[in-house]
């Protein structure tokens, strides 16, 4: 008598599957890139408006200026502020609005295939590493900082490390079996521990003034 196949067998291991892992663990992915997308948009909308404002009245002092530590108009009038030859919050503006894109598109179950995936974190990549670069200029040259600058650092950490995540453990970036297992496990750990040395840099740069 021929075997007749199980299908509830051929059912397991499809959902198994790596290739399928991404339909049904992304709209925690999804949420976590509207959230953090909307922040930085934020962020760089009120960036954008107080530097017209400062371009339209060198005396504008803009409302995140507090003290001579949390100063956001020392950051709009620095060179570093328009490094592209505009200002910055500008890129940001269109950057952190592809990523709410893509967080809808995924709570409306899309699917995207490896190089897509591969592109966006590439694009969080140069994001995260820009914001690395603002964050050195902020606390050791300008010797200033943006609280709006602030909120789009954290949102571009999280973000980039999430999406690395996803790939990781789907297989869309190659990684050995205990990498994948602590992604699976503990992902948050790593944003919450590149959040906590910026801020230790930031508190140990102006200890004196915090401690006044």
């Amino acid at each position: 008598m021929p075997r007749q196949s199980d299908p509830t067998r051929h059912s397991e291991s499809s959902v198994e599957s790596p290739r399928t892992a991404p339909e049904s663990c992304s709209l925690g992915l999804a949420l976590l890139l509207v959230i953090t997308g909307a922040a930085g948009l934020l962020a760089a909308w009120v960036i954008t408006i107080d530097k017209f404002k400062l371009l339209e009245d060198p005396n504008f002092t803009p409302g995140c200026s507090l003290n001579p530590v949390v100063s956001c108009g020392n950051i709009m009038k620095s060179a570093q502020a328009s490094v592209f030859g505009f200002p910055n919050p500008m890129l940001g503006l269109a950057a952190y609005a592809v990523v709410i894109c893509v967080g809808m598109s995924l709570l409306g179950r899309a699917r995207f295939p490896r190089w897509y995936w591969l592109t966006f974190n590439a694009g969080t990549l140069f994001g995260v590493g820009f914001c690395t670069w603002l964050q050195f200029q902020s606390l050791y040259r300008i010797n200033s900082l943006c609280l709006w600058c602030c909120l789009a650092w954290v949102a571009t950490i999280v973000m980039f490390w999430y999406v690395t995540s996803f790939n990781v453990r789907n297989g869309f970036l190659p990684a050995p079996s205990w990498l994948r297992s602590f992604f699976g496990e503990f992902t948050w750990v790593v944003p919450v521990l590149h959040v906590g040395i910026i801020g230790m840099l930031i508190l140990t740069r102006w200890w004196d003034f915090w401690t006044s």
